[in-house]
């Protein structure tokens, strides 16, 4: 059995460990040190990742940070608020897909006394909450073209008025906007600024197995389990799925195969099983699709070379051919 397991060494597993405060989706708080609030990777892509957000972090212009839906943009959002000098003043995320139109100036920039009949008080935006620290906007593709156009305008001017007020107020906050996918333009027009571009899980294949690692340690400690470690097929299996759901998938995967495991080995089948709200396949169902994404990483891996396959496979070439065989997987195709 101690073969088959790998344990959680930190120090082997990860290249890249960069503490960044806790900090609620929906209100600023003192800054914390999770487990979960770490930059964690192997791939140049992270390590490029990091570089560039400490880069922004020195500076107080707006930054944008672009990448798919899951790829914990706000994470990024978070270290840049940790890395800079705004560390021990609110942070805080205002999802604009949560938002009404109607009242998304309103959330941002607040609004004077009697401007909205059905919510007459006067009300302190997110510019007046942040003053001092960081707003992170998430999906700000989503905000309506006024609100927008009225954002740029005060990156610009550094000032920013109230809904309903004539007098203008000093922008005291730093602005992190996210974004999935590539926008079409930048939201903040002409304006010097960062972007920060995340790279899918699937294009960082070195980072899944140093997350898997840190999550496995995160939910374990968090559920009072010990962190045993992956079987070899665990492994296999984290490295031959597609993550459409990038890397929050991943951290969500771990979290239910600990609950499902309660402190033993996280095999491919708890993690099988962790997949929240899909049907559960039939055990043959399950083999046959294991095999046949196990051998397009090994052919991936290996340039089509059926050889050298069966060697990491640590299986006889014939019977390996016998798999791909079965799963009807072309080596042409990756050579």
């Amino acid at each position: 059995m101690a073969e088959m397991i790998e344990k959680f060494e930190p120090s082997s597993r990860v290249d890249t460990l960069i503490p960044a405060p806790a900090g609620s989706p929906a209100r600023s708080r003192a800054a914390g040190r999770r487990r979960e609030d770490y930059i964690v990777g192997a791939s140049a892509a992270t390590r490029a990742l990091v570089q560039t957000a400490t880069a922004a972090a020195r500076t107080d212009l707006a930054v944008l940070i672009v990448g798919p839906a899951g790829s914990d943009k706000e994470l990024v959002a978070r270290a840049i608020h940790s890395w800079g000098p705004r560390a021990e003043h609110p942070f805080e995320v205002l999802s604009c897909s949560a938002l009404p139109e109607a009242l998304q100036r309103r959330e941002i920039f607040g609004c004077s006394e009697g401007v909205y009949p059905a919510l007459p008080s006067e009300h302190a935006g997110a510019f007046d909450r942040c003053a001092g620290g960081t707003l992170t906007l998430d999906r700000i593709d989503l905000l309506r073209s006024d609100a927008l156009a009225d954002l740029a305008r005060t990156l610009e001017t550094r000032s920013y008025r109230r809904e309903g007020s004539s007098s203008g107020r000093p922008l005291q906050t730093r602005v992190v906007c996210t974004v999935n996918g590539t926008p079409d333009r930048s939201p903040f027009g002409d304006l010097h600024h960062h972007e920060i571009r995340l790279a899918p899980l699937a294009e960082r294949s070195e980072d899944i197995l140093a997350l898997a690692a840190h999550y496995l340690a995160a939910f374990s400690e968090e559920a009072g389990y010990p962190a045993v470690g992956f079987t070899a097929e665990a492994r296999a299996s984290l490295l031959a799925e597609p993550w459409p759901g990038d890397v929050l998938e991943l951290r969500e995967r771990i979290r239910q195969a600990v609950r499902l495991t309660r402190g033993g080995a996280v095999g491919a089948e708890a993690l099988l099983l962790a997949r929240d709200g899909d049907p559960v396949p039939s055990f043959k169902e399950a083999k046959r699709a294991f095999e046949t994404r196990y051998v397009e990483v090994l052919l991936q891996r290996c340039g089509g070379n059926i050889s050298r396959a069966a060697r990491l496979a640590r299986k006889d070439r014939k019977d390996f051919y016998d798999v791909i065989r079965r799963t009807g997987v072309s080596p042409e195709d990756f050579r």
